[in-house]
């Protein structure tokens, strides 16, 4: 019996028929090695039509997810990632929880220089909720461009 378990030089995904995780904690990410270890830029991620479920109602929640990364010695391989975000259509948490353990966990995992999420959920009731989370303060020297979303404002 052979390890599944995918490795910097294996990654699992990568040119292979994937089936979209049945929940976050099964999804497996990929991480490959940093073309440009050692050099300091930024990774950016958007993710516009991410959904989750309302753990209360069981209602469809959606947000606009915007990921900046610094890498360290990996990189998220991009399917990976968009096969993780995916696993979440049936995953019923608040943006809170959805938002701040997604960056966790990519954090933890990849380990990148600095990480940051923002999470900008479309309203439901009337209210939208942004969530963000950062690792730690950015690296001096990064160019650290505006995540690009609009604060929502209705008709107003």
């Amino acid at each position: 019996m052979t390890d599944s378990t995918p490795t910097p030089l294996m990654p699992k995904h990568l040119g292979q028929s994937s089936e979209l995780p049945a929940a976050p904690e099964a999804a497996v990410l990929d991480y490959v090695p940093n073309p440009r270890a050692g050099e300091l830029y930024l990774v950016r991620f958007a993710a516009p039509e991410f959904t989750s479920l309302c753990p209360v109602t069981g209602q469809p929640d959606f947000a606009h997810l915007v990921i900046d990364y610094a890498p360290g010695d990996t990189i998220v391989e991009s399917k990976s990632l968009k096969l993780f975000l995916g696993s979440f259509r049936n995953h019923a948490g608040f943006h809170e929880d959805c938002t701040v353990g997604i960056g966790r966990r990519l954090f933890d995992e990849m380990q990148p220089r600095w990480l940051r999420i923002g999470g900008y959920w479309y309203p439901r009731g009337g209210i939208p909720i942004d969530v963000f989370w950062q690792s730690a303060a950015p690296p001096a020297d990064l160019w650290l461009p505006d995540q690009g979303v609009a604060p929502y404002r209705g008709r107003g």
